[in-house]
């Protein structure tokens, strides 16, 4: 990572404190046209231990859901790294069996099928840290190939096949692999970070970051990652990546200003040729995870600054963006929404996260949104 950009995992604000009641998921057809109406759920929580966060979720239908995160967060010697299962039902911590270190930090978390699933992040032995679970429990991966001072911060898989994405000697890393114990290490020769990643086939995949001074893009194409043109823009950076299909991408971020403290929202689109930039809201917005439908809609998690009480999502459906926003909380409070995925079958986009309070307290946080229902409060911008 960069030494001036933050972790997408944990960023401090100030907050309050938030009310959780158990969420009911809806239960409706998938939407067949753009969605003209969303509804915020019961905001709800997997009930993590204190200073707890959600960093990433993926889920393989509405009932298989899987996110990770961790837990105590300012206590050095006891934070460890954290997983968590909705069975539609509840959410369940669920264990590493074979590692009695433990995880850190687990940043990203993939889900290639109900009985394949990923998560990367940090290790307490100080090696990045790469687990696959089997749909009851996680394992500890051990690939000799990485070494101390190696940093993963996401992931992305398929049936069979892998790809986790961050940093070495501060040039971009990639590592892919099948599970099997065979690993290709990929080390672009450049200065950079990767921090998201998507896989659309096992030979085909982006990756995207930043090279310090703005965006960073590499594709996988016939077995090979390689940086790919982006628009120059300074002192942007990228954070996420959603494939909608082999002409349809959306990667986002933000861009900082000359003082370095400053930023704006970031949202590049690929249609197919090229990657261009769209025009979303401008203001005090930062920008962590993008999901979809692959219908052409784009749900996009983050926190609007201004109004850091309410849960923020932008929708993006081709054309207009729109800010989808949820009840206000406490004025003192900060709900920051750290990743967002489509549930298939469901029509529902599952945020998760933290809210922060005022004394600077961490507690995870899970915010569903119906892609179609009662109306919510909504500001539109065309791009």
């Amino acid at each position: 990572m960069t030494s001036r950009l933050p972790r997408r995992a944990l960023a401090l604000c100030a907050g309050g404190v938030l009310l959780f009641s158990t969420p009911v998921l809806a239960a409706h057809a998938e939407p067949v046209r753009p969605p003209v109406a969303e509804a915020w759920q019961a905001p709800t929580s997997a009930r993590l231990s204190r200073d707890g966060s959600l960093s990433d979720v993926a889920g393989v239908s509405a009932t298989d859901v899987w996110a990770v995160g961790q837990q105590s967060v300012w206590d050095i010697w006891q934070s460890r790294g954290a997983i968590t299962h909705w069975d539609g039902v509840s959410w369940t911590e669920v264990g590493i069996r074979n590692d009695p270190t433990g995880a850190g930090l687990l940043r990203s978390v993939a889900a290639a099928s109900a009985t394949e699933m990923w998560a990367v992040g940090e290790g307490h032995d100080s090696l990045p840290y790469l687990a696959r679970g089997d749909g009851a429990a996680f394992d500890r991966v051990t690939v000799e190939k990485l070494r101390v001072g190696d940093w993963l911060g996401g992931v992305a898989a398929l049936p069979g096949r892998m790809a986790a994405v961050g940093r070495r000697d501060q040039q971009p890393l990639v590592v892919t692999g099948t599970g099997g114990g065979k690993w290709k290490i990929t080390q672009l020769k450049q200065d950079g970070t990767l921090y998201g990643v998507a896989l659309s086939a096992k030979s085909d995949g982006w990756a995207v970051g930043d090279t310090g001074d703005g965006p960073l893009i590499a594709r996988l194409t016939n077995g090979h990652w390689k940086t790919f043109p982006v628009p120059d823009i300074p002192g942007g950076y990228l954070r996420d990546i959603h494939l909608d299909g082999p002409k349809r991408a959306l990667a986002i971020g933000g861009v900082y200003d000359e003082s370095g403290s400053g930023v704006t929202p970031l949202v590049l689109s690929w249609n197919g040729k090229k990657w261009h930039r769209l025009n979303p809201p401008r203001g005090d917005v930062r920008l962590y995870g993008v999901t979809g439908d692959r219908k052409g809609h784009f749900w996009i998690s983050g926190v609007d600054l201004s109004r850091p009480g309410e849960a923020f999502l932008l929708r993006y459906d081709g054309h207009t963006f729109t800010a989808l926003r949820g009840t206000a909380g406490a004025a003192s409070r900060t709900v920051r929404l750290q990743s967002a995925a489509y549930l298939p079958g469901s029509g529902t986009v599952l945020t998760v996260g933290h809210v922060v309070d005022a004394a600077g307290r961490y507690t995870d946080v899970i915010e569903r949104l119906s892609t179609a229902g009662r109306p919510a409060t909504t500001e539109h911008d065309k791009s």
